[in-house]
């Protein structure tokens, strides 16, 4: 099972408020969660509170191949939680070198 760090949506409308949670990759945005992270208040007045995250249990999927959504990445970046980039493959090599039309 490929799991990625995402936000799900809850709140009302006009008043966003996301969690931050494991989820299957297959399960659609607001679906079945494996485990709830932490919070993302992205109206909060103080900084202190606009991101609240469970460190040890980030890391923790993390370091079994969990991957993070760009959003979720940069709000653990803000966090101070360290991210090991992704490795490109040959193939992806190729693919941004041909993309760029060096062919």
């Amino acid at each position: 099972m490929a799991v990625r760090l995402r936000l799900k949506r809850a709140g009302r409308r006009h008043r966003p408020f996301y969690r931050v949670a494991a989820m299957d990759i297959r399960s659609p945005r607001d679906g079945r969660v494996i485990e709830e992270l932490g919070f993302y208040d992205p109206l909060a007045k103080e900084d202190g509170q606009r991101v609240k995250l469970k460190r040890d249990r980030v890391e923790h999927w993390l370091s079994v191949g969990a991957q993070p959504s760009e959003t979720v990445r940069s709000l653990l970046k803000q966090g101070g939680i360290p991210i090991k980039s992704a490795k490109k493959t040959k193939s992806a090599k190729a693919r941004t070198k041909k993309a760029d039309g060096d062919t």
